[in-house]
């Protein structure tokens, strides 16, 4: 038996802010930000948009911006504000932030009651950490966060109180069925996963994959780097990290199974046997919605799971070999083989090394070869803590570290 230690506490339910709750969107114009948008335009009754943080994409930020007129927005530089400013209604002049700073503004904001924190990578470790220490409900769809800075997070919600609700579907699949067990009595929490579009192929296969073939996922609808992660399995291994960072519990309470139709989003086994099960539509915006109104539900405007047309739920054992980038999660956060700055390493490694895959600069296969080279070359004791500056200095270091390896390849 095991007992859960959730990252943050959860206040009572006449504690938090009312209705319509004021959000302020960090990553906005991406997969999760667009799905959250979409909920409070469903619901403008229950929300209030304050902020809309984006990145390049200013057409789609700029129509997003028209739509819900919120006082802030942000972008990644000065240029792109000024021509986002060009393409916003002649009565509309919100105020228009740049760069991690402006990110940082905006997910500390007083207006805001809730901030969705969904820009992907390390970038999101800086706005998600102004979030928690400026005390908010915090909707956490960046999991490098908590992979890079799970323990700094921990600390500073201690500290103010903050909430942090998790939005990727298994976690929130997690959540919901720890609800009412008062993290007691828990044996393993199970984390399933599609298995990604190369399920059940070898290692030769994987060789000639082409981006191409490596964005289109079975059952998600997801961003570039998110559809490669899901691929590689990285997805899964950084979820892992994920899950230890946000329920305190220690990688052998944790296990992963493949299921194929994405069906059973997490399981939690309780010490008596029984497990229960998170099942739903393959569609973010049901963990969004219960993130951003909980505890309360929103009606969603989706087709219900019909578990007649389902069918057969299936599952089985990751394969570690082809695909080993779960396996390097694992001995990433295990204290006898890991440590913090191997997870940092692991990130940094797997983010530069999609982004050149995507750009036709190395193999697929290299993608975990690179991972595998960058935690060999970290050297720290497994308790080592790090602080944010040495947070971003390994990840910095290892980018460079894996550009230079990726050259010679």
């Amino acid at each position: 038996m095991t007992t859960v230690n959730y990252i943050s506490a959860l206040p009572e339910p006449d504690a938090l802010p009312p209705f319509p709750r004021r959000l302020s969107v960090i990553g906005s114009t991406g997969s999760i930000g667009c799905n959250a948008l979409a909920v409070a335009a469903e619901h403008p009754d229950s929300f209030c948009v304050v902020a809309l943080a984006g990145g390049r994409n200013i057409a789609r930020l700029a129509v997003q911006a028209e739509q819900f007129r919120p006082d802030y927005l942000c972008v990644l530089n000065e240029a792109l504000a000024r021509e986002l400013a060009t393409l916003l209604p002649s009565n509309y002049r919100p105020q228009i932030l740049t760069g991690p700073e402006g990110y940082e503004t905006l997910a500390s904001l007083d207006e805001a009651d809730v901030v969705l924190s969904s820009v992907v990578g390390a970038a999101g470790l800086r706005p998600t950490l102004a979030a928690v220490r400026a005390g908010k409900i915090v909707a956490l769809a960046n999991k490098e966060a908590l992979v890079l800075a799970g323990e700094l997070i921990r600390e500073a919600c201690r500290e103010t109180n903050a909430v942090v609700l998790p939005v990727d579907s298994e976690h929130n699949a997690l959540f919901q069925a720890m609800a009412g067990h008062a993290g007691h009595g828990l044996r393993r929490i199970i984390i399933t996963a599609s298995g990604g579009p190369f399920r059940g192929r070898d290692a030769a296969f994987l060789e000639k994959v082409t981006p191409k073939q490596a964005l289109a996922h079975p059952t998600w609808s997801m961003g570039a780097k998110i559809s490669i992660d899901s691929a590689t399995l990285m997805n899964k291994g950084l979820e892992v990290i994920e899950a230890h960072q946000l329920y305190g519990l220690s990688p052998k309470h944790i296990d992963v199974v493949v299921h194929p139709q994405s069906i059973v989003h997490s399981l939690v086994e309780y010490e008596d046997g029984s497990l229960l099960a998170h099942l739903g539509p393959a569609d973010m915006r049901i963990p969004i919605a219960y993130c951003l109104c909980w505890p309360r539900r929103l009606p969603l405007q989706l087709e219900p799971l019909d578990l007649i047309k389902a069918g057969t739920l299936t599952f089985e054992e990751p394969d570690l070999t082809t695909f080993p980038c779960l396996r390097l999660a694992f001995e990433a956060l295990d204290p006898r083989t890991g440590s913090q700055a191997a997870r940092v390493a692991l990130n940094a490694a797997n983010e530069e090394a999609v982004s050149l895959f995507l750009g036709e600069s190395i193999a697929f296969g290299a993608i975990p070869r690179l991972c595998e080279q960058a935690v060999n070359a970290i050297h720290a004791a497994a308790d080592a803590r790090l602080d944010l500056p040495a947070i971003l200095d390994i990840d910095t270091e290892t980018r460079h570290k894996v550009r230079e390896w990726a050259a010679t390849l």
